[in-house]
């Protein structure tokens, strides 16, 4: 998610769930722990598989302001962190249906990063959630910035839907199937196909392409980079074990990308993910 960053966006509506219990009365820290069968950058994958397992902690005040930190490691590439981030944010809530945030996160990726979006490493995100009839709706718009720039824009709705208990009432069980589409601009994946060629040539698989030194080739793709196509439609569906402070979660997303997708990405790919949320 979605990035304020791609870690904190995925761990952050599982973190209101927690927080929104005593935000309005106290300072609060959420913990988070999670693992993810791949890497999805808006629903978007590499052919190559690449799991990875994530912590990230967030400081809420009861103004509405947070500061995040977190890191995640590629569990079948190098030996160090693939990323690790820092952000901050605002939300606000208008009345019991609306909510609007404003956030900014730095990323920090090692070099020759394998991942999709290593060459947008800052990203403000503006969104909006509308609550009506059990259902909510969010809208996200994203500027993401650092070698290359690219705007994104996401429509979510998801309905949460109780299962009842599982042992007592205060164990509660529920899932939140929801309906994502995305729509933006492609620069990123200039730089990823130039840096995948130089990690390719750099293990001995063949001379540099055209493509690494900035030709024509690359000149001209970068015209189709430019329009603002869809990218993905995501269906995504958690299910979460809720007690007190904490949330344990299993989840699954299907993503089926847009008729001018890159090339080189996976036109449909599944993702099943573990997480663990905790609030001090």
């Amino acid at each position: 998610m979605k990035t304020l960053s791609l870690i904190t966006f995925f761990c952050l509506s599982s973190i209101l769930v927690i927080a929104q219990q005593d935000s309005t009365k106290k300072a609060t820290i959420t913990v988070a722990s999670l693992f993810n069968s791949d890497v999805s950058y808006y629903g978007q994958a590499t052919s190559d598989k690449m799991p990875y397992v994530l912590v990230n902690a967030t400081l809420r005040f009861p103004i509405g302001l947070y500061l995040s930190a977190g890191s995640f490691k590629l569990l079948n590439y190098g030996s160090g962190l693939s990323e690790t981030d820092l952000g901050v944010g605002i939300d606000h809530d208008f009345n019991e249906h609306f909510n609007i945030g404003l956030a900014f996160t730095r990323s920090f990726f090692p070099a020759n990063s394998p991942l999709l979006q290593a060459s947008n490493e800052n990203n403000f995100n503006l969104s909006g959630t509308y609550s009506w009839l059990s259902m909510k709706t969010s809208l996200n718009a994203d500027y993401a910035f650092g070698e290359q720039r690219d705007i994104f824009l996401s429509l979510t709705n998801s309905k949460e839907i109780s299962l009842g208990s599982l042992f007592n009432d205060k164990n509660s069980v529920y899932i939140e199937p929801a309906l994502e589409v995305v729509a933006g601009t492609r620069y990123f994946y200039e730089t990823y196909k130039i840096s995948k060629v130089k990690r390719e040539k750099s293990k001995g698989k063949g001379p540099l392409s055209p493509e690494s030194s900035g030709s024509p080739a690359i000149n001209s793709s970068a015209v189709e980079s430019s329009n603002f196509n869809l990218l993905s439609y995501n269906f995504k569906l958690p299910l979460s074990f809720s007690r007190a402070g904490y949330v344990a979660e299993i989840s699954y997303q299907l993503s089926v990308l847009g008729a001018k997708a890159a090339p080189g990405l996976k036109q449909q790919q599944s993702f099943f993910g573990l997480a663990f949320y905790y609030q001090f």
